[in-house]
């Protein structure tokens, strides 16, 4: 979880506390700017999960990449053993 995430959700939920107490006292400029903060809370958390996601995804094909890496050389390994008794 990234610092987006975690900002956002602050943001999203300080902002339907304040909507709500705006619609408690009936303060329509505090429940939009409530409206206004949970919104941009909310965007900013998509933000984070969308920037987990490429992380993760680019994460994974290092991981593969290393793997493919290490079984070719297995597999090199092997032939040149092949070859050397062979040879023998």
């Amino acid at each position: 979880m990234n610092k987006d995430r975690v900002e956002g959700k602050v943001k999203d939920v300080a902002g339907r506390v304040e909507r709500q107490a705006g619609e408690w006292t009936g303060d329509t400029e505090q429940q939009a700017h409530g409206a206004m903060k949970q919104a941009e809370g909310k965007i900013q958390n998509a933000w984070g999960k969308a920037k987990d996601a490429v992380k993760e995804s680019a994460d994974e094909a290092k991981a593969r990449n290393a793997q493919k890496h290490a079984d070719e050389s297995v597999e090199a390994e092997k032939e040149e053993e092949i070859r050397s008794r062979r040879a023998s």
